[in-house]
Formats: C-alpha cells, structure tokens, sequence
C-alpha cells in the first residue's frame, strides 16, 4: 500500500465534496449481522469527503426522541466494530414515528443538526417509512415554520432530505438485491448447526427437523438445504403438493434404505400447505415417529441465526455499500428518488427504494393469492435456480424414468485442493446422471488419468460430499502436456465422451494444452469444461472461484483473533502473510473485511518509501485510541521486500512507540469445511456445467459419435459481473499473465483504494464505476444467475 501522498490526491471528488454537508446513519427494525461494517464504512467515507457524520441511536425512536441520541461519529468511534455482530448503534421499533407527530419531532431534531442526508440500514418496513418522511418532509418543515419551532433560514437549507438506503435482513426478502447485509452470516450460523447435527444423527440414525427463520421468504431455508444435502425443505413461496406427508415418508425411507444413516429436514418458520395451513416442525415430527418409526429430534434455531460474528462476505458487502450509499448521497439532487445501493451479481447498482418495496410487496400478494409459480419468479433468477438445482439434486429418480443418452463424462480435480471441489463433484455427478449420462471420476486428476484410475460414479457414492472440505477425489497439480497419449489412449478404453475439469491455475493450463492437442489426438475433440476452484481466485475469466469465500473467511477469524490480542497488549502491530501466489486477491479481500491497515501485494508494486511511509502512518495511529496495527502482506508480494524484512523494518522504526509480532498462515488458508457460500456457488456452477455438457454432446454428436473440435467446444465457466459465462480457454489465453499465473486485469483491484479510505489514507477513488440508478423490472428481481449472490 502506497504511503499518504504529499499532494492532494482527492481530484475525483471534486464534485462530491462533503464540505458542508451532514449526514446521518441509523440502523432499524431486526438486527443483522454485518450492519455495523455499514456504518463504519458510511461513517469513515463521509468523514474523508469532508461530511460531518453522525449516530442516530435507536433506530427512529432515536430520531424521534433527539437529544443524546443524535451524536457526532469520529474516526475512531467505529473502530473495533467491523467484527461485531448485531448494531452497536441500537435498534427498535417505533411507534411514534408512524404517526405525523412523531415524524414532525425528528424533522426538528434532524434540521436542528441541520442533517439533510439520512442513510438508513433496514428491511422493506424501515425503508418504507424513511421514504414516506421524504415524501412528507417539506410540508413537515412547512408545520415547524409556522409553528416558530425553526427559523426560516433553516427551512431554506435543509429544504431538500436526500434518503438511501441499504438493505440489512437475514431474511433476503428484499427484491432488487442479491443478497442483504447479514443473509451469509446466518447462514453460517445454520450450516454450523446442521454439521454438527449430522455427526450425531449419523451416530444415532436419527431423523432431525430444523425451524430456520424466514416467515415470509423461503431464502434461508431453501439456501441451507441445498448447502447440506436435505432430504427435504419447507418454505412459502412453494408449498408442497397435497399429499405430500405420503412422498415424504416415502422418500425418507427410501434413503434411509439406501444405507443413508440419517435425515435432516428444514422448515420455515413461515411454512404453509396449499391451503394456507401452517406446517410446524412438531407436525412433521409426529408424522415421521408415526408413519416410519425413525427416532426423530426437532431443533429450532431462533435468535441463533441473528447472532455471531458478521462473515468474511458480509463484512465486505457492508462496507462496499456504505461507501456506495455516501457517493449516492453527495450525487443526490432535488429531484432524485429516494434509492437502495444494492448487488447484483458482483456489482454495486442503485435501484429506486420504493420500486423494490413494490416488487417486495407483490411477491407476498402472489402467495397469498396462491400464485406460487408466480411468487418463486418475483423472488429472481438466483431463488428460482436454488430451487431447480435442489430439486434435481434431492429427488432422485428411478433409473426407468431418466432420459438415455449412452454419453460417458468424466469428472476430476486439479490443482491445489480448495473447500467447494467436493459439492461442486456432488452436484456434476447428480445431475449428469439426472441427464441420463454415466458418470466417471478420476482420482488424483491426470496424474491418475494416465494410470487409469476412473471408476463410474454412482448417485449414492456423492451422499454427503457437499459439506467436506478437500478434495475426496484427490487432486495433483500435474499437467496432461507429457502423458497426452496415455490419456488419450484411456479416453478410448472408457469412451470418454466430454470431460468437466474442477480446479486452479493448473485445470486452465490443462483444458488448454488438451484443446491445443486436438489437431493430434481426435480423443480430445469432445467438450471440455473447466470450473474455477481455487483459494487463489487467480483464473482468468471469472470475477470468483470456488474457495475462495471459504479461505477469506478462515483468514478474517485468524485476524479477528489476532486483534483482539494486540488490543489486549496496546501498541502493537501484527504483520500476516496469507497465500495467493502472486494473485492479492486473498490478501486484498482479507484486509478489506479484518480491518487491516496495510496490505502489501505483488500486483501495486511499492519500494522502502512507501513502507516508510506506512510505519508513520501507524506511528500517527498509536497516537489516538487505537492502539494497534494489522498488516497483509501476500506470499509473493515482493523477492526483496519479505515478511522478515517487512518485519524487522517495522520493529526498528517503531522502536519505542510500538512493537512488532509476525504470523505466516500457511495451509490453514486451504483446509476446513466449506463455507455456504462455496457449497452453493459450486453446486449451482457444476449443475449448469453439466447442461452445458448435455447440450454441446448433442450438438456434436454425429454418425454414431462425437466430435466437436471448435473453441467454444473447450470453455470455463466464470462469473463476470452480473452474469455467469462459458468462454473458450483459447480467447482466455490472450487475458492472461501466464509467468505470474494471474490475469492481466483483476476486477478486485478497484476494492484497494476503498480499502485504503477506510484504513484513513489519502487516495484517489475512481467513481466512474460507481452504481447508476436502474429500474426493477417484473420477475427480473434479482438478475442472472450471476450469484456472488448464493
């Protein structure tokens, strides 16, 4: 990270100058994690552009009562504050201000500070009333005037309030987002609990029924059913069928006589049969005890859900929109609608608050009008596809009843192991088979692919898969460049129709080098696919890979811990290494989301004045109240500029203002299990991976065989902003940076100056990328499958 520049680097605020102006962040309704990395990030850009920023406690019960509810933020009253769960800022509900008299009060408590800018961190029912305030706002200053309550100076200049607001809900039930601030911390929470379950239902063969919250959106119900493998999921905007106690026991037993030790059933809190009847999880339980006989448990997860530390994804969505909610602010003119600041695949959009409140709105009309199918679209792509993907993969099907295509795909992992590989070899397997393809897997990746190790996989054989971290298959980082004829000549023995290829850096270079052996080996003209997995997340032509999510958060906790530590002993800096490669994804993300104050990477090359300068920066740091310092450095960030060096600089010229400690991460980054996040991302990525397969197969298959020799017949499938994207490996090679193993552009570098703000640098910020406000059209709720969103 470049030193603070002597000059004023602040040219691309020029229009967005905060000076003057106020503003106001207050969090309302449920608490969700992650909300207070939101403030922080409104409360730290709004003080770098200038801005006075302040606290509203208490939700509007704050706003309406005013006094010492209203408060000026400093820099330093949101440190410490990113890894804390809940609001430290309050919350609660508000009956005063649903009425014009409540409303009225904290008109006058805001034009006293003269606060004209409100950022509001809430679900739809907060947002609604933040926009009705607005609506009301110049008739509420009208009242105050008359009544001598305030000046007319003062009702000249705050004539306008600007609204934006960010969703917080563990829900997800806010149509325009992908995902809301706080959905993957509880999912986190249920996916801790369902793992732990599953250890001691397998012990017992026991029948488990999990209540997850969700009274009208099935999101997180349907999400973690899917990440761990339920046999069965209730939720509202799809209820079952009538009669479905008689499948599910049916479909109970038939697992359980498949050797499958145990069950595990979600239901939402909101759950309801097609006629409006509510199913509880005690209902379900005695209907299994009764029809089966299992030993059935039930557990409800309640407040669990809301608590905990924020995740790695949280955190960092938080602060990238509340330093997008404070751009929106200074942006905002008199005729601006009040506007959410959102995600949409892996970008910032703005999208008119009450457009989602309507949409929102309509998907709870559809349900109840019995709309189902209706109410599953309004919810978005990303809802729909989790339920396509869960269905497929839960409801196996008779061998009589799936299609034959006398198709034979083979599936392997390559490269370094990353958590992810095993549900996304789960979800290939399943579907591919759903498809009416034999499945194939090769242990150890080409290395085992030229000793011959492929056997056929079965539906059975992945139970269980998506919930393990590793690689169950075994992977190798070895290329297929010397072993092509063994491999080819293996493809014949098996009669390899297509090859769907699960790793790294290294699962690029072999698609590549199998696709550039076409010309001399026709075994290879079938479709080859290849799935991003790697902690890394250096593979060109996608903006994520599998893993990644997992290891960011293992890197965020190990960091948590570590500042907790230097908070205990006061003055002192903590200098980290994480893994990467030369790619700083893992340490770039990672200092975004612990806080870090430096992070040093191979791909923003920094010399002994910029690690001057960041020792001074620390220096000025001790002098406040907080007291500590964390710094990133990537594996490969510099041949010169080490750890130890990096170390041993910061000791000697911190000598007798801080001391110093060192920590290299090392291959914990790698292993543990899975995180939501990737259990999903890889289920969804290898289920459309494998359609893909299914229909190149068709498309090349002629005269009794296949033969598909084209560049788009060789693809890796990537999320690019908002949208997931096959993309022959040919055109990705002129992307990458085959010395370094990295593209030549990275998207996440754009997070780097955020990440400097927020650590109190100077540095230019480009806000040409910044969201432009779009319209929510119907059933387009939620935009592609591009799920950086689950």
């Amino acid at each position: 990270m470049s030193a603070p520049k002597r000059q004023d680097t602040r040219k691309l605020f020029e229009n967005l100058s905060g000076a003057g102006k106020s503003i106001a962040v207050l969090t309302s309704g449920g608490d969700a994690q992650g909300m207070n990395a939101a403030v922080r990030a409104v409360v730290r850009m709004g003080i770098y552009v200038g801005a006075k920023v302040y606290f509203i406690h208490e939700g509007y019960q704050g706003m309406v009562d005013g006094g010492e509810n209203i408060k000026e933020a400093s820099w330093e009253s949101v440190s410490s504050m990113l890894q804390v769960g809940g609001t430290v800022i309050g919350s609660a509900r508000c009956k005063a201000f649903r009425g014009r008299e409540g409303r009225l009060q904290a008109a006058l408590n805001l034009v006293q500070k003269n606060i004209t800018n409100l950022c509001v961190i809430g679900g739809d029912g907060s947002l609604t009333g933040a926009n009705l305030f607005r609506e009301e706002w110049s008739g509420l200053l009208d009242e105050l005037l008359r009544k001598g309550a305030i000046s007319e100076e003062a009702a000249q200049s705050n004539s306008v309030l600007h609204i934006v607001g960010m969703v917080g809900s563990i829900d997800n039930d806010f149509c325009g987002t992908d995902m809301t601030i706080g959905t993957d911390s509880a999912l986190h929470r249920i996916i801790e609990v369902v793992d732990a379950i599953m250890t001691t239902a397998q012990s017992h063969q026991r029948t488990f029924v999990l209540e997850v919250m969700g009274r009208h959106c099935g999101y997180l119900a349907l999400v973690s059913a899917l990440a761990c493998g339920a046999d069965w999921v209730f939720f509202p905007e799809m209820p079952p069928e009538d009669g479905w106690e008689d499948n599910m026991c049916q479909k109970l037993s038939e697992n359980r006589a498949d050797k499958k030790r145990l069950n595990i059933i979600i239901v939402a809190e909101g759950a309801i049969d097609r006629h409006n009847k509510h199913i509880t999880p005690d209902y379900i339980k005695d209907l299994v005890v009764r029809n089966l006989g299992f030993d059935t448990r039930v557990t409800i997860l309640g407040h669990v859900q809301r608590g905990g530390t924020p995740s790695a994804f949280d955190r960092i969505l938080a602060s990238r929109m509340g330093v997008e909610a404070v751009l929106a602010l200074l942006e905002a003119s008199a005729g601006t609608p009040a506007c959410v600041v959102s995600l949409v695949g892996n970008q910032a959009v703005r999208l008119p608050l009450m457009e989602c409140v309507q949409m929102t709105q309509e998907v709870q009309k559809a349900m109840d009008e019995k709309k189902f199918e209706d109410a599953v679209k309004l919810r978005g792509r990303s809802f729909e596809n989790n339920l396509t993907t869960y269905q497929i993969l839960c409801n196996r099907k008779a061998d009589s009843e799936l299609p034959h295509s006398s198709f034979n795909v083979a599936v392997l992992n390559v490269g370094a192991p990353a958590a992810g590989m095993n549900a996304a070899v789960r979800s290939a397997v399943r579907v591919g088979i759903t498809e009416g393809h034999k499945m194939f897997a090769v242990s150890d990746g080409f290395e085992g692919f030229y000793k011959g190790q492929i056997k056929e996989i079965k539906w059975g054989d992945v139970g269980g898969w998506t919930g393990q971290g590793g690689s169950l298959l075994g992977t190798k980082r070895t290329l297929p460049g010397k072993h092509l004829d063994k491999i080819a000549e293996q493809m014949r023995i098996h009669n390899i129709n297509a090859l769907l290829v699960i790793g790294g850096f290294e699962a690029f270079e072999s698609v590549l080098q199998l696709f550039e052996a076409r010309a001399r080996f026709e075994e290879f003209c079938v479709p080859l696919c290849m799935l991003p997995a790697t902690i890394s997340n250096n593979v060109p032509g996608t903006d994520l890979s599998i893993g990644a999510d997992t290891s960011i958060n293992a890197l965020v906790e190990t960091c948590d811990r570590i500042k907790q530590s230097a908070s205990g002993t006061k003055r002192r800096v903590f200098i980290i290494e994480t893994m990467g490669g030369y790619c700083g994804y893992l340490a770039t993300v990672g200092g975004l989301a612990a806080g870090a104050d430096t992070v040093y990477i191979y791909e923003e090359p920094f010399d002994i004045r910029d690690l001057q300068g960041n020792v001074e920066h620390l220096t000025e740091k001790m002098k406040t109240t907080i007291q500590r310092g964390l710094v990133l450095r990537n594996e490969n960030c510099n041949v010169n500029f080490t750890t130890d060096f990096i170390y041993q600089l910061y000791t000697e010229e911190g000598r007798g203002v801080f001391d110093c400690r060192k920590n290299i991460l090392g291959h914990m980054q790698q292993g543990g299990a899975p995180s939501p996040f990737d259990r999903n991302f890889g289920t969804k990525v290898a289920a459309k991976a494998v359609q893909w397969i299914t229909k190149t197969l068709q498309e090349s298959y002629k005269g009794g065989r296949v033969f598909a020799n084209s560049e788009d017949s060789a693809c890796l499938l990537g999320m690019r902003r908002r949208a997931m994207v096959f993309q022959p490996v040919a055109q990705l090679k002129q992307e990458t940076d085959f010395e370094h193993r990295i593209p030549k552009e990275q998207w996440w570098l754009k997070l780097r100056p955020l990440m400097k703000i927020l650590a109190k640098y100077k540095t230019s910020y480009d806000v040409s990328d910044s969201g432009q406000l779009e319209h929510v059209g119907r059933f387009r709720a939620k935009e592609g499958d591009a799920t950086a969103a689950i």
